[in-house]
């Protein structure tokens, strides 16, 4: 787990790991140069329980480098995932690791997961829906996986020029070299708060890394190879619209009103086709009234999983794989 200032929910989420049916393991957590009080936090756990051990930048190194360096100190053949705000439901490593017992051709595990505000209220349930969809976007969240210590180095681990996205891009490869098994059910809470990287981070900055994210999807999604956009330099100029939407639902389910038209008309590369439009309609609602946006997407996500098939796997488990345009097409 890799901690920047993850006050106030830090002792949350430690306890959410500590406190699992299986307890047989070590917790390795990063310290990303904090400046909020979360170090000396996490000094105080590591003398309340032996399974933590703790490790400090003075320097920070932001989302995709911490998450290298502290996956990197991982002693095990297994290895999960964790994040500062969010939390663990007790039963999660027990369940994810009997897969990867069952499965020895799985190299990673994940499950689904309820969206959870700043007071831990739900105000999102599970996806299911989006695990029958043909699409590149991983359908779980990064704090909910769990992998082989031998597929995450075969791939070579997170990639610092998808900061922000570094989770989809290592899916994406270690998707290529081995089988992702899904739990579909919500073993994990994501906390949407104002204090999320995605919202107190740079906001040009984080612009722009979602933007390059897009374009090598677009790239993927008709079936080619991104590594060479990662090589060019960001440059100033418009971005994709889809960005603003992407960003501002993490506001918007923190409970906040997401106040991102008037950027997305003075940023974006508008054209006359369905991102564009959907990306429009977005915002502004969003802008103007986000307790109704709230309310249709849940009402959307009622009626989505109530359309999507279930799987006819007997252990009720979803093997998933990204899939680009060209091969739903074929």
């Amino acid at each position: 787990m890799p901690v920047h200032n993850g006050l106030p929910y830090l002792d949350e989420a430690i306890e959410s790991i500590l406190g699992q049916t299986f307890s047989d393991f070590e917790f390795v957590i990063l310290d990303d140069a904090s400046t909020d009080g979360s170090f000396e936090k996490l000094v105080e756990w590591t003398a309340r329980d032996p399974r933590v051990r703790l490790l400090r930048s003075e320097q920070n190194l932001g989302p995709a480098l911490s998450s290298q360096k502290v996956a990197s100190e991982a002693l095990a053949p297994i290895v999960a995932r964790m994040d500062a705000d969010d939390v663990s439901l007790p039963t999660r490593l027990e369940e994810q690791l009997a897969v990867l017992e069952r499965r020895p051709k799985a190299g990673l595990v994940a499950s689904l997961h309820q969206i959870i505000d700043s007071k831990g209220r739900k105000v999102r349930g599970p996806e299911p829906w989006r695990l029958t969809r043909r699409s590149l976007f991983v359908p779980f969240c990064h704090g909910a996986i769990m992998y082989r210590q031998a597929v995450f180095k075969q791939v070579g681990g997170y990639r610092s020029k998808c900061e922000y996205w570094e989770d989809q891009d290592l899916i994406m490869r270690m998707a290529a070299v081995s089988k992702i098994i899904v739990i579909p059910r919500a073993l994990f809470k994501v906390r949407q708060s104002t204090t999320s990287t995605r919202v107190s981070s740079n906001q040009d900055r984080l612009e722009r890394a979602v933007d390059r994210m897009y374009r090598c999807l677009d790239r993927a999604d008709v079936g080619g190879e991104y590594d060479d956009l990662l090589s060019i330099p960001e440059k100033s100029g418009p971005i994709d619209p889809r960005v603003f939407v992407a960003l501002g639902s993490v506001t918007l389910w923190a409970g906040a009103r997401p106040r991102l038209f008037r950027r997305l008309l003075q940023r974006s590369r508008l054209v006359p086709n369905y991102a564009s439009l959907s990306a429009l309609v977005w915002t502004a609602w969003a802008s103007l009234s986000p307790f109704t946006l709230r309310k249709f997407m849940q009402l959307l996500l009622l009626a989505r999983n109530a359309k999507a098939s279930r799987s006819n796997n007997e252990e009720g488990l979803v093997h998933w794989a990204p899939t680009p345009k060209i091969a739903a097409d074929h």
